[in-house]
Parts: C-alpha cells; structure tokens; sequence
C-alpha cells in the first residue's frame, strides 16, 4: 500500500471543492477565508507547477483561489493560469525552450547561458502570447517575488500599473544567476530571480495573511537533496560577485527551505489548526527534471505525471492509481499559428 502524501480530506481541498460546488467568485465567496496559490518555479522545472495548473484549470478551479503568488517560472506560470486554456500555453517547456536560441552551454563563458529576451520577445509576446490584461484586470492579486540585490531581501509586487510595468516583474524574477548575466533592474533597483532569499512562495501567502494555501511544488515530495553541495558553493561565490554577503544570506534560504520542506509534507498529511497548508509535490519514483532541461521528452513525461498527480490529490484522494498506473493523463494537441518560428 502507498505512503499517504497528504489527507484525501485536507481542509485546503474540503473549502476548494466547496467553492467550485458553488461556483462562486471574488467578492461574493461563501465563506470567509483567504486561499492562496503558492506556485513553484526552477527555471525548466516549471512545466511541473505548470501541469497542474492545468489540472486545476481541468477540474474547475480557476476561480477558487484569492491571491497567487509565485517567482521565476512559477510566477509566469500564474500568469498564464489567470488567462485560461492552460494547455495551449504548456508546450512552450518542450517545443520552445528546449533549443539553443533559449539555453546554450557555449554561452557559458559569456555569462547567458539563458536568453531570457528570446524567452520573453519571441516566446511570451509572439509564439505563445500572455494575456497581460487578464492578469492586470483581475480583482484577484498575482504577487510576483524578485530579490533585491542591494537590500539583500524579497520583494513582491502586485499592483502593476500597466502591461510592461508587469512584463518587467516577470522577467525580473526569472533573472536566473549563473544562468544570466549580473542583475536587471526594476523601479530603478537592481534585482534577480525571486526565489534567491525566499525558495518557496509558500513563505508569501503565510505573510499575507492566508488562512488556506495550496502549494505547487516542483521538488520531489521529501527530497533530502535540494542543492548539491558544488552548486551551493558556486552559486554563492557568484551572488558574491554581485553583493557581499548575498551568497551567504542564499545559503541561509536553502537552510531554511530543507526546514520547509518538511513542514509542508508534515502539514499535507495532517493540519487540524489554521493556516492550511497542502503541498502537492512530484512523487519519489515520478521523472526528475533540471533546472535547464533540454530533453522534451522528459519535460513531456514529467508533465502527464504532474497533471495525473494534481488530478490524484483533488478527486481521488491518494496515490494508489498513480503508482499502479491505473490512471494516465493524454497530452493535447492544439493549433497554434505561427508555430514553425521555433529558432532552432
């Protein structure tokens, strides 16, 4: 029999399903809670976070949540939920960034392995177009986190005053260090990937007051490697390069996260008091992905299993069909035109 990941009767998914049983909406909720939807990131490991939102999309929950809250690809992932057809949008992982127009090691040198301006300019603008207006017209807020170099600490922003105000705070946070060279700016500070100083975005809606939140995460479920020890020392030696003591104050964030890691999947399995948390995680056996992943195979794998999984943890309430394959999710196949300008 499989390990229980989390509760089949989670007090985060007994308020969801009431709200999609209602169909009600912001402002006129049948209850009085505050729902949070943590999303996530880690650079290509994002097509995790993003498959279940599309599972939550599938099953009705769209409008469910309160406040998003998310950094580098979890935070565009967020914005993407917020315009809907999920679907049409997830390929980007296996059919757009997995070419050297986006990741290229021979960059290395010059310091962008990462084209984060082919990610933005051609893919979200042109191939798989955001919707910026339905994330700036929502009354539901998408707290984009970014790390502020010089002050060493996180900043989350949600009240963007137009669409490039908001494409500017998305392209922040996913300014990967090592991956992309030295910082970019926003509001006339210097600033990088968001999840720096705070890994999880779970840490922003416990902040803001969530009573419930739901976390998508893209670490594997009670993993007890988050970073290998090589790539903590030179991540930290280059975050040094930028600002003195920034290395360090990562350090102490991946320190914490081990810590957090273990209180969402304590919390997934039981939490009688409030705030709420279910963490949904990729399982032990499920397919790993990198940071920069460049097989879509992989990606396309680790997307059916994410989906299966979000699917599992609302309807089914275990992991017992996933592990015996009783259940499998099919990918759909969507137009989209102007998909042959991939930049291979």
């Amino acid at each position: 029999m499989d390990e229980q990941y989390w509760s089949p009767d989670h007090p985060v998914l007994g308020v969801l399903r009431a709200r999609r049983s209602r169909q009600d909406r912001t402002g006129s909720r049948g209850d009085q809670h505050k729902v949070g939807l943590a999303i996530q990131g880690g650079g290509m490991r994002g097509i995790l976070s993003g498959a279940m939102l599309t599972a939550l999309e599938d099953m009705g929950f769209r409008f469910s949540f309160d406040a998003v809250y998310g950094s580098s690809s979890g935070a565009l992932n967020g914005a993407y939920f917020f315009g809907g057809d999920s679907w049409r949008h997830l390929p980007i992982y296996w059919d757009d960034l997995t070419t050297r127009r986006f990741i290229d090691f021979r960059r290395v040198l010059s310091g962008n392995v990462v084209d984060l301006a082919y990610a933005f300019d051609t893919v979200v603008d042109r191939l798989r177009p955001l919707d910026y207006d339905a994330v700036l017209g929502s009354s539901v807020p998408l707290h984009v986190a970014m790390t502020l170099v010089d002050e060493l600490r996180t900043l989350t922003v949600s009240a963007f005053t137009s669409k490039d105000d908001l494409r500017s705070a998305l392209r922040a946070s996913a300014w990967l260090p090592v991956a992309v060279r030295g910082t970019t700016e926003f509001h006339g500070k210097r600033v990088i990937d968001g999840a720096i100083l705070t890994v999880h975005p779970y840490r922003l809606a416990l902040a803001d007051g969530c009573t419930h939140i739901l976390s998508l995460s893209t670490r594997a479920h009670r993993s007890t490697r988050i970073v290998p020890a090589l790539t903590q020392l030179v991540t930290s030696w280059h975050l040094d390069r930028l600002r003195a003591g920034l290395g360090s104050a990562h350090a102490r964030s991946v320190r914490d996260y081990r810590q957090d890691h273990l209180r969402l999947a304590a919390a997934s399995r039981s939490s009688p008091n409030a705030p709420h948390i279910l963490d949904i995680a990729p399982l032990p056996w499920m397919t790993r992905i990198r940071p920069l992943e460049l097989s879509p195979g992989r990606l396309i794998l680790a997307a059916r299993a994410a989906y299966e999984l979000m699917v599992c943890a609302v309807e089914q309430g275990d992991a017992t069909a996933l592990r015996s394959g009783d259940f499998r999710a099919i990918p759909r196949f969507t137009r989209v035109e102007g998909a042959s300008v991939h930049g291979r």
